[in-house]
């Protein structure tokens, strides 16, 4: 998931460094594990804990988006939205877990969109 964030952020760093006035951020935390030492031998259980998050914002092109997404052990919660071609804005809440599977909450809500004259 590491290398998928860090390619993701170099070809949108690129994208945005030929347009000028995007703006590209990404935020990834890391949670290690801990060794556990049984009878003779160790074993290393990484306790399942992350953050990550970044955002697109890119007017020339229309690129914008974002995601925020934590897990803590079993649980996973999140949001991500983007705006569609459209106008709308697509909101999502996530969250996935053992007990209840995975749960989304859709939301749209309209924009109107500017068109630039160039």
């Amino acid at each position: 998931m590491f290398i998928k964030l860090t390619c993701l952020a170099i070809v949108v760093a690129s994208v945005a460094a030929e347009h000028g006035k995007a703006f590209s951020s990404q935020h990834v935390t890391k949670f290690e594990g801990v060794p556990e030492v049984r009878e003779e031998h160790i074993e290393y259980h990484t306790y399942p804990k992350y953050e990550f998050e970044y955002k697109v914002d890119d007017p020339h092109t229309g690129d914008i988006k974002s995601q925020h997404e934590t897990r803590d052990g079993g649980e996973v919660k999140g949001v991500y939205s983007l705006r569609q071609p459209d106008g709308h804005e697509r909101t999502v809440h996530y969250r996935a877990d053992d007990h209840n599977g995975f749960r989304a909450d859709v939301k749209y809500e309209i924009h109107h969109m500017e068109h630039e004259k160039h």
